[in-house]
């Protein structure tokens, strides 16, 4: 069946995203233009915490949706007649946080008379980076790095996807916040740990590379402990050092898998996504081994790369033309996966 918005044009797309501690909402246009765009991080309320405080995130959602939405329609200088459909985020996320998007979504998309358009999360951010470069040539392999996902993703076509790995304990972007956290650093630790990274050696210390040569599947727990053990057996050891040490570790798994992955399966390109893709030593590397492999680099900006609603909007907006609006007893699914699709 194909969906009556498969050939419309112009289409206003309201993205929501809040499926974790940043509250955003969007209006993009045709997955191309991004009209407006507005984050309110929750750090400083999860910072004392040393991490994010589920309970404490959704109650701040509550409080900022309805004035970011507001935001965001009067930054695109639009109103709420001149929008085609609503998409937010349904998962994978913090249930409380997801609830009150989708919540919110289908509400206004009810009042407004528009469709609701479910998106998944990951899926958003294989979408960022045809948000910034719409003639990206598939197929690309996406290196999806974050707080609670590290993954390798084909991306075939539009709609068309398939995992060729993923971790199978700490996410990168986790083992970073851990990281950051016993070396007294704060919270956020990508930032703070990239930051101090440069101060360091990087081969001032031999951490592991956890099944570095070995298929497509991440570990970093392993790497996370050798931290630990060795700033305990040498508590003289420079924190810098330490820093930039650990960070080589992650960004040399990271890098060797994804050029690996990109060459084995024929792809065009190599793109960046997620949090942890704002790291700028990963910046580097990904563009030195994509020079040497001939594939064409895509690193997001670093708006594009953590959490935000204008990625929700460009993957509401490929889900409406392919499959029309989402029924609106969708849920909020907090361990929605990103399925292999053919």
């Amino acid at each position: 069946m194909v969906s009556e918005y498969a050939d419309r044009e112009g289409l206003r797309i309201l993205g929501i995203e809040t499926s974790c501690d940043d509250t955003a909402a969007a209006v993009v246009v045709d997955a191309r233009e991004v009209l407006s765009s507005v984050v309110s991080s929750q750090v400083d309320l999860h910072a004392r915490f040393g991490g994010v405080v589920p309970e404490i995130a959704s109650r701040a959602h509550v409080e900022l949706l309805v004035p970011v939405i507001a935001g965001a329609l009067v930054e695109a200088g639009i109103t709420d007649d001149h929008l085609d459909a609503v998409g937010a985020t349904v998962g994978p996320g913090l249930i409380g946080s997801l609830l009150v998007g989708v919540s919110a979504a289908k509400a206004l998309a009810l009042v407004w008379g528009v469709p609701f358009v479910a998106v998944n999360h990951l899926e958003a951010h294989l979408y960022a980076a045809l948000l910034e470069e719409p003639e990206l040539e598939l197929p690309v392999v996406v290196l999806l790095v974050s707080g609670g996902h590290t993954m390798l993703v084909l991306m075939e076509d539009h709609g068309r996807y398939r995992v060729l790995g993923s971790t199978i304990d700490d996410a990168a972007g986790e083992a970073f916040d851990k990281v950051a956290r016993f070396l007294g650093l704060g919270y956020p630790g990508g930032p703070a740990i990239d930051h101090l990274a440069m101060q360091g050696a990087p081969d001032a210390i031999a951490f592991p590379r956890a099944m570095r040569d070995e298929g497509y599947d991440f570990s970093f727990s392993g790497l996370k402990t050798a931290v630990v053990n060795h700033v305990r057996k040498h508590p003289e050891v420079s924190t810098a050092d330490v820093a930039a040490s650990f960070q080589e570790a992650v960004v040399d798994v990271l890098v060797a898998k994804a050029r690996r992955a990109a060459r084995e399966v024929g792809a065009r390109g190599l793109a960046l996504a997620g949090g942890v893709a704002a790291n700028s030593q990963l910046r580097e590397r990904v563009l030195d081994a994509c020079e040497e492999e001939g594939l064409h680099a895509f690193l997001p900006s670093h708006s594009m790369c953590t959490d935000n609603a204008a990625m929700v909007a460009a993957a509401a907006w490929w889900r409406l033309r392919s499959e029309g609006p989402s029924p609106l007893d969708v849920g909020a699914d907090p361990n929605l996966r990103l399925p292999d699709v053919s």
